[in-house]
């Protein structure tokens, strides 16, 4: 075997080993970059369903459709403190065990009926204090997402610029100038 054969097959395989990983199936991360959190995808998609229950699509896409989850995780990534952010991983991982205890399978498996009446329950107030707080988090941040979104920003919202709508032509009457 000669030089340039051998440098040739030392190339192929280094290059090889750099492909491997990313052709390799496992539940990974979440499919957004995420600095300070560590979300899985079976994670992601648990929120996904999570707030779609909040924010369910009718007429208008539901909150999986604008991608609310994904504003979530990179809010609570962004502008959440390290301990909420650990709180609300904690959170999830408690509402993962919860579903699974009380509905025999996980929050993706369940039918929606379950899953309405299990977020009815823990937005009464009927859970665990880390499954309250990872769900007061998901909560408003998906209703923030949701009010800042594309869709109710430019198609259910009439925009009028502060303070209101410029009027060129107005009548002056005697009455106003006294």
């Amino acid at each position: 075997m000669d030089r340039r054969s051998a440098v040739k097959g030392i190339l192929i395989l280094t290059g090889g080993l750099i492909v491997v990983p990313s052709c390799v199936m496992e539940d990974g991360r979440a499919s957004i970059p995420l600095r300070h959190l560590e979300v899985s995808q079976t994670q992601e998609k648990l929120l996904a369903e999570v707030v779609e229950v909040l924010l369910p699509a009718t007429e208008t896409p539901g909150a999986k459709d604008l991608g609310l989850h994904l504003f979530t995780l990179d809010m609570v990534d962004d502008c959440y403190s390290p301990k909420e952010q650990k709180d609300f991983m904690r959170g999830m991982e408690v509402f993962q065990k919860i579903t699974k205890k009380q509905l025999g399978n996980s929050f993706q498996e369940a039918t929606p009926e379950q899953r309405q009446r299990l977020i009815a329950e823990v937005n009464a107030g009927k859970a665990p204090e880390e499954v309250l707080a990872f769900y007061s988090i998901l909560k408003k941040q998906t209703i923030k997402g949701y009010l800042n979104s594309e869709l109710v920003m430019t198609k259910l919202r009439k925009y009028e610029l502060v303070p209101s709508r410029y009027v060129a032509v107005h009548p002056v009457t005697t009455a106003s100038i006294s």
